[in-house]
């Protein structure tokens, strides 16, 4: 009791200045002992917030921290949905394949988890709260020592101020006595309390090596995560690539095929069977809007590859609608991008033969899938030409506008803009292959190519229109691939000379004001007429 009262007085005198305070501390000990209280304080935080991104139970071991991850509750959700459904489903397929997926990660995550308390968070809540804290305590004991010191040498100079009186004299030896006493004390603890700071000094690298193994740690196992990923993607891929039932609307041609294994798009070959039995005789087919509603459930039927379309056939426009958009939603147009420049100087020859000449060699570049279904889509066309008294379709007018859907160039912008900018040349493009259908592809057609759907109950042509080539005229028909475009080479025949006998020449019909024109190229025995449409082009959205 008598020391600690001696203690508050001495730090009572010290703080008001009448009394000398003992400074035991080096400098660079003043220095080490800021530093290592800033150490404390940021490792605290960071050892709090450490905490705070793990996601199991704190101080569990390996399986009871893994059962506790949300991430193995969803894996086991997953699981439990993919019972549900069975395998019958894909989603059912797709959620046990990933529930195993996301169990395998959470496995590894708990085993990183385990790894970081172990390697960081321990180390560091050690430095901060055990061993950082015992040097701050040898500091306070040394702060007591040194105020026992300072009282004890303060009496000791008032007693030996006293002279000739023999108690007090003794007095002062017994309070010198305890003033070397505290002195020892003082700088057995000073000395314990410098080796213990720069002790801590000298192993600040270490502790800065355990951000390090943080990023360390995380980086193997992310590597690990990526690599349970990538291990089971190409399994999940190719159980959702062998998946049929998979939309065809905005999916590539070749892919579309190859998973219903078709060689005719179910969009396309459906659309013209339906548009066969009720469509062929509809004024303005393709050119009248249809409802919104009813094309959404049409496009939404036919993306479930479903042949119960019984519904449509009372609305041919829809019908209609519904392949535009298939063909306007393709990645790549049905007739290709590399082509496309190929496409626009083929329409640009001057000389009528040689243009479609022309047009028939690039034609012949286009990959098979691309080639069948162009070929199957421009027959029905040139059909559905053949009603045009009825239907008002001519082929310029279904050119105008089904041409821009089949063909544009790989520029920026909206597909409204691509399709103005190329709209011009994809008439002069479309239509000459429609007028020309039984030239371009010889061989008949059966738009019944997959056996899905019923034939249609009636003739689509109409009496009077020009019928598809028989068998041997289609024969006669001379399809080799001109080498030049300047001439045949030397033995060998003309190209379409039973067609086209002379030169066509052209010649236009100006009784009627161009507004919006598009060259309509009509074989009349030896001529091209060149005639101007008033109809406006249907807008390409």
């Amino acid at each position: 009791m008598k020391k600690q009262f001696n203690r508050m007085k001495q730090l009572a005198n010290q703080t008001v200045g009448r009394a000398e305070k003992t400074e035991v501390l080096s400098d660079d000990l003043l220095q080490i002992e800021r530093r290592m209280e800033a150490v404390r304080f940021v490792s605290h935080n960071v050892h709090k917030k450490m905490l705070g991104c793990l996601q199991g139970q704190v101080g569990a071991d390996l399986d009871k921290r893994h059962k506790k991850l949300p991430l193995t509750a969803l894996a086991q959700a997953m699981k439990d949905g993919s019972s549900h459904l069975s395998d019958e489903s894909l989603i059912g397929k797709m959620m046990d394949l990933c529930g195993e997926a996301e169990d395998k990660l959470a496995y590894d995550q708990s085993q990183h988890e385990v790894q970081i308390q172990r390697d960081l968070l321990d180390p560091l809540n050690q430095l901060a709260e055990v061993d950082i804290p015992n040097i701050m305590k040898h500091k306070r004991q040394l702060a007591k020592l040194v105020l026992d010191y300072d009282s004890a040498k303060a009496r000791y100079y008032q007693a030996s101020k006293s002279v000739g009186n023999q108690a007090l004299a003794a007095k002062a030896d017994s309070l010198k006595d305890e003033m070397d006493e505290a002195l020892n004390k003082v700088e057995i603890c000073k000395d314990q309390l410098s080796a213990d700071m720069y002790n801590f000094f000298s192993k600040e690298g270490d502790y800065a090596r355990y951000y390090v193994m943080l990023l360390e740690a995380q980086a193997d196992y992310h590597r690990r995560s990526l690599a349970i990923i990538e291990n089971v993607l190409p399994n999940i891929q190719s159980q959702q690539d062998s998946w049929t039932e998979q939309p065809a609307f905005g999916s590539p041609l070749e892919d579309h095929l190859k998973r219903s294994s078709r060689d005719i798009a179910l969009p396309v070959e459906a659309c013209v069977m339906m548009l066969l039995e009720t469509g062929m005789k509809e004024e303005g087919l393709f050119r009248i809007a249809a409802g919104a509603s009813k094309l959404k459930k049409l496009k939404a039927a036919l993306d479930c590859s479903t042949s119960q379309l019984e519904d449509f056939y009372s609305d041919p426009h829809a019908v209609a609608g519904a392949l535009k958009s298939y063909l306007r939603e393709l990645p790549e147009p049905l007739m290709t991008f590399h082509l496309y420049d190929e496409w626009t100087q083929a329409s640009s020859v001057p000389d009528s033969d040689k243009r479609l000449q022309a047009l028939w060699v690039t034609c012949d570049k286009m990959p098979k899938h691309n080639h069948d279904n162009f070929r199957y889509l421009i027959k029905f066309l040139a059909k559905l030409a053949q009603e045009s008294d009825v239907n008002k379709m001519t082929p310029s007018n279904i050119a105008i506008v089904l041409g821009p859907n089949l063909l544009w160039a790989r520029t920026e912008g909206s597909l409204a803009e691509m399709a103005a900018a190329t709209s011009v040349h994809v008439v002069t493009i479309i239509e000459p292959i429609i007028q020309h259908a039984d030239w371009f592809f010889p061989d008949d057609v059966d738009f019944n190519v997959s056996g899905m759907f019923s034939a249609p109950s009636h003739p689509a042509s109409h009496p009077g229109s020009p019928g598809p080539l028989d068998p041997e005229a289609a024969s006669s028909l001379e399809r080799r691939r001109p080498g030049s475009l300047t001439g045949p080479p030397e033995g060998s025949e003309s190209p379409r000379k039973d067609r086209y006998p002379t030169q066509p020449r052209l010649r236009r019909q100006d009784s009627q004001p161009a507004t919006n024109v598009s060259a309509l190229y009509t074989v009349a025995n030896e001529s091209i007429v060149v005639r101007e449409t008033l109809a406006p082009p249907e807008p390409h959205v």
